[in-house]
Order: structure tokens, then sequence, then C-alpha cells
């Protein structure tokens, strides 16, 4: 089957990844595991190739975090494969209650993983998804965003390497201010590869049930809380499907540049004014509309902090 689809999914041995990785396999496509942690995903591997009964499922080694890693999976994805149909910026670190931490390229945890690496990983893999007959990029989103419909909120771009000083330091509003700045580069990405007719969308992910292991991975504290929001959040098979429409769908060939919800409506930028309380909420609530930041230069300036920490 020559004409298989080639794709790329980051954190694939779990949660909506790996719903994901079982979905394109069963589809007959050529399915590459990006995850760091080796061991674990061979089994995940293994189970998903028995399912599907479809082998050409590939376990890579890649931690999003390093781009020492970045660069050596995509040395070693560009020696085997001649092109790449669909790349999913799937993996994302988010950890309630964790420290500040750096990544081995001294940069905090948060973005390095959810924002620099899948520049980088996207930078590097740009000339074989160039090979494509139908390229596209989906980029992992969040509706916790919503938190930038208050004018107020910032980012903290100060935070990124080291530079925290005395100054409050939280995992969650990291963690939304890079899904923010995902969402952003997003746009910025869609706009630069327009030439190479590569499309790159993101999906606004409200949550999904998540595993024993996942769970047993954040602090005890907050361990209750996650138990109560998997009784109200969908299986990860709910946003995998949206993922595999977003990237095979005739019907969003030719869209780019654009954040899907998850009834796979098109999003549209929030009124630049801020409403009154009721329309706030209704803001907050609803999801057919995404934070409209303001400051115009954001964009610009963190598409030349990723070139400039990837070394370009």
């Amino acid at each position: 089957m020559e004409n298989r689809r080639i794709v790329i999914i980051t954190g694939a041995n779990s949660g909506i990844g790996k719903e994901a990785a079982q979905r394109f396999a069963n589809e007959g496509d050529h399915v590459i595991m990006a995850c760091r942690n080796i061991a674990f995903s061979r089994k995940v591997q293994h189970d998903i190739i028995a399912a599907s009964g479809n082998d050409h499922v590939d376990l890579l080694e890649l931690d999003v975090s390093s781009f020492a890693s970045i660069r050596t999976f995509c040395t070693t994805f560009n020696s085997q494969y001649k092109r790449l149909d669909i790349l999913i910026h799937n993996a994302a670190y988010f950890n309630h209650g964790e420290p500040y931490r750096l990544s081995p390229d001294g940069i905090e945890l948060t973005f390095a993983t959810n924002v620099f690496g899948p520049y980088l990983l996207t930078s590097l893999l740009r000339d074989r998804l160039k090979q494509s007959e139908d390229p596209r990029i989906l980029h992992a989103g969040s509706n916790i965003i919503k938190h930038f419909f208050d004018p107020k909120q910032t980012f903290d771009l100060d935070l990124l390497q080291g530079n925290h000083g005395t100054k409050s330091y939280s995992v969650y509003k990291m963690y939304c201010q890079s899904k923010m700045a995902l969402m952003l580069l997003t746009f910025q990405m869609a706009e630069v590869f327009a030439d190479d007719g590569i499309k790159v969308n993101a999906l606004q992910i409200n949550g999904a049930k998540m595993s024993k292991r996942t769970i047993q991975k954040v602090k005890p504290w907050w361990r209750p809380i996650a138990w109560g929001q998997n009784l109200f959040f969908p299986p990860p098979s709910y946003m995998a499907d949206k993922y595999f429409t977003i990237c095979t769908s005739d019907k969003y060939k030719q869209t780019t540049g654009k954040l899907f919800n998850d009834k796979l409506e098109i999003m549209e930028p929030s009124p630049t004014h801020y409403p009154g309380f009721f329309k706030q909420m209704k803001l907050l609530l609803g999801s057919n509309v995404y934070p409209a930041y303001e400051n115009t230069n954001i964009r610009e300036k963190l598409w030349a902090l990723c070139k400039e920490l990837v070394g370009e």
C-alpha cells in the first residue's frame, strides 16, 4: 500500500495521542509514534499493531523538551522516510504543583515542551512535509486560553530562561500562556508555510479522561480533582477522532491558520473591546470564539524568540 499516509504523532503512548495513533493505524496509515519513554511505549506500539492489523506502526524516541533529542529524531526520520503527510503536535507538559523547572536547553520546561520544541520539530521536518501532496500540521490547543479574555493577562517571557527571580511562578499560568503562544504561532506558521502548500491548524481541547498512570504523575493533592474531572470529560477517542478528521478530510484540505472547537467549527476572534459581565460569561462558557490578544507585536516577538532559542 504505497499511497498510505505517513503520520507523526508526538506523545502517542497515552491519552488522546494513543487513541489517535490507533485511529490512523486502523485506517491503514503509516504511523510514527514519537515518544520519550521507549520502554513503556513499546507495549503500546504492539497493542496498536495487534488491534489494527497494521504493522506499519513505528516507534522513535523523542523528548519534545530537548532540542538535541528533536534533532536526533529528525535526522533519523529524514533518513528513513522520503515525505511526511501529517504532523500532530500532541505531546505537552502540564503538572500541577511542580516547581520552576528548566529544560536541558535552559528554557522553562512548559514552554520548551509546548512551544519551542514543536517549533523546532516542524522546522526540521518542513522539507519532508513539502514532499507531500497534502501536508497538514495540527497543534493540540486548550480551552485554558480563555484566561486571555481578561485583558490584564500577559505573557511572562522573562520567566522563560531562568530569570524568574522573585517573580511568582505557576505551572498552571505557564501552561495557559504556552497554549496561547502555540495558537498565535499556529496563525504565524500558516502564513509562513502558505507558499509550501502546508496547512497549519489547531484544535481547542476541552479535556479528556485521564488514565490512572497520568493521574499518578501529578501531585497527590491534585489527584482527587483529576478524578472528579474524569466524571465529566469525554474519552480520549473523542478528540482523537477530531485529529483524524481535521488532518484527512477533503473538507479541510484548503483550510489553514484556523482554530477548531470540538464540534469542528472554526472559531472566531473575540471582540476587541472588553464586554460587560454577562457577555464575558457568554464568552467564557461558549466555544465559538477565542481571545483576540490585542498586542499585535506578541506573535512576531514569539516567532523571533523561537528562531533565536533554537539557533536559527
